[in-house]
């Protein structure tokens, strides 16, 4: 009998689940995305301490470079992220403004995206494939960024891209208003300051706040230095936070 008794109570301790106890696999993982589509000219400065920021926050986060930035990431994956870092640059070719990829010319990317090709929505003419501003309005829906808290475009003019981003669900976007450069990691600099501030807690309008006013705020040592001002600012919700 007591054999009996104490089988029945294991099967139920096993079939019914202690309250308060959610099974692990059912604890929400958060993902962070990091796209750097210019890793092989321009490496991306202080991604070490970025990365090192969001995993301490509680994101798992992917890092991917030059060729492993598709189209197909971009217009099907993105939605996996509630952080998404993209960090690229503009060439212009002829007269329209393209934003690289990373991903190099292929026949099977250019078959599989001929209509985009045909329209000038996408661009092979450097071997590495670029965007105009409305491929991103002709792939995204409404829901098609509904998951992602906030994006970070990192690239000259990104602006010009944020709204659809927004408009496709995407609660809050850093861009940038002006040309950029990669070349110092000065911009790198500006991300990792921001991502920092963030993972703290911090709105995206209290991050850009405090990040960019120090720089209009910094005294010159010498009066033939400029003072640099990162064009940096947001589209959508500025209180988001990722925390």
């Amino acid at each position: 009998m007591n054999r009996i008794l104490l089988s029945t109570v294991i099967v139920l301790l096993v079939a019914v689940p202690i309250a308060g106890f959610a099974p692990v696999s059912a604890q929400p993982q958060h993902k962070a995305l990091i796209m750097s589509s210019l890793e092989q000219f321009v490496p991306m400065g202080y991604v070490n301490d970025i990365e090192n920021f969001l995993s301490n926050a509680g994101y798992q986060v992917t890092f991917l470079s030059d060729n492993n930035v598709t189209l197909d990431l971009i217009t099907t994956q993105l939605n996996n992220y509630e952080v998404i870092i993209w960090r690229t640059n503009v060439y212009v070719w002829p007269h329209t403004t393209y934003w690289y990829v990373g991903e190099e010319s292929n026949a099977a990317t250019l078959k599989a995206y001929a209509a985009d090709v045909a329209a000038g929505l996408v661009d092979n003419t450097n071997g590495i494939l670029g965007v105009r501003q409305d491929f991103f309005q002709h792939h995204f829906n409404s829901a098609s960024l509904s998951n992602v808290k906030l994006a970070f475009i990192i690239g000259t003019m990104s602006s010009a891209i944020a709204g659809s981003w927004v408009n496709a669900g995407a609660k809050a976007v850093i861009d940038c208003t002006d040309g950029v450069s990669l070349t110092f990691s000065n911009i790198d600099y500006i991300v990792g300051l921001m991502t920092n501030y963030l993972v703290h807690g911090y709105t995206v309008a209290d991050t850009l706040s405090k990040v960019i006013i120090p720089f209009l705020n910094m005294v010159l040592q010498d009066p033939l230095d400029s003072n640099y001002i990162p064009p940096m600012w947001f589209t959508g919700n500025g209180t988001v936070t990722i925390t």
